[in-house]
């Protein structure tokens, strides 16, 4: 598979994680039981695994190392923020302005990486 493919693949995916992120969000805050469907608890982790996998085999291909990046090394930091604040966003916050705040806090994170990769910075100027 050629780097060209797999950063199509790896941004195809950073749209459908982002926008599912979205979604579930919004069902969260209304309180919708469609969050707890099959559908609903699989599919995020599917395309969260292409995503993992896309990115670091081009990491790979392009011999690129988080170590000697520091704009990797950001994205991969802001990555575990933004999967504990999509956890208590989501499911682990125990009230609504809990899971509300996380929600907010996630999408701003998750922003923050589209920023960093878009200008392989990690001060956003």
């Amino acid at each position: 598979m050629t780097y060209a493919t797999l950063k199509t693949i790896h941004i195809a995916c950073v749209v459908a994680s982002g926008a599912g992120f979205l979604l579930r969000g919004a069902l969260m805050l209304a309180g919708s039981p469609l969050l707890a469907t099959r559908f609903a608890r699989v599919a995020p982790h599917v395309i969260d695994t292409a995503l993992f996998a896309a990115g670091v085999t081009m990491a790979v291909i392009a011999r690129i190392s988080p170590l000697a990046h520091p704009w990797l090394a950001t994205k991969i930091g802001a990555l575990v923020v933004y999967i504990v604040l999509g956890s208590i966003a989501l499911k682990r916050g125990r009230t609504r302005a809990i899971r509300a705040a996380a929600f907010a806090a996630a999408l701003a994170t998750y922003a923050y990486i589209v920023g960093v990769a878009l200008t392989r910075s990690p001060a956003l100027v």
